[in-house]
């Protein structure tokens, strides 16, 4: 056998490994364990249609052959802008599972100088409340806009724009970023819960 094979983790371990970092805090509601895992959840079809249509070059959006690299720099290409601004969204949207996991409550080891120290409650819930109001207001703005034919700048809809709302390709647009309206409400219910939880714990 050699020193790979030996060193390599096994399944079961990366699973009790992922069980025991993931452990729900003591006293977590049900609920707000339900809740928590949803929302990287709400937030997954629409990182991968982004990816699809932009990193992957999918027939899913139409291609009005304008530039659609905006305002990024030169060295960095839209289709690498796409996959990092996916990753970064469902790992912030993974956060929320730290609100009702033993993590949210206690720094992991692999934290340095904060390991093995309590999570003050305020550290959690201050960004968790300040990120839901946020994600509420926007995605509910921007649904709003579309829902009356307008871009979010305002500006009324055109024929070329890269999703026509009347096609396939639409529908699927829509349904990869419906689910974003909950992204919101959830952190904000499993924030709550939270915040109740350290409180009454405190």
């Amino acid at each position: 056998m050699t020193d790979s094979a030996v060193a390599a983790p096994r399944p079961g371990q990366v699973r009790a490994a992922w069980a025991s970092v993931h452990a729900p805090a003591a006293g977590t509601p049900r609920w707000a364990r339900t809740a928590a895992l949803a929302v990287p959840l709400a937030v997954l079809p629409s990182s991968l249609w982004r990816i699809a249509a932009v990193a992957l070059h999918l027939p899913i959006i139409r291609d009005s052959g304008a530039d659609a690299s905006g305002n990024l720099p030169p060295w960095l290409p839209i289709e690498l802008y796409v996959v990092l601004l996916s990753v970064a969204s469902e790992m912030l949207a993974f956060t929320a599972v730290g609100l009702v996991s033993t993590w949210g409550e206690v720094f992991p080891r692999w934290v340095p100088f904060l390991r093995g120290r309590r999570v003050p409650t305020l550290a959690a819930v201050v960004p968790g409340a300040i990120g839901a109001t946020v994600l509420t207001v926007l995605w509910t703005w921007v649904t709003g806009m579309l829902a009356f034919g307008r871009n979010l700048t305002g500006d009324r809809l055109t024929a070329d724009a890269p999703v026509n709302f009347d096609t396939w390709q639409g529908l699927l647009a829509v349904v990869a970023y419906v689910p974003l309206l909950a992204w919101g409400p959830l952190l904000g219910a499993v924030t709550f819960a939270y915040y109740r939880r350290r409180a009454h714990g405190a």
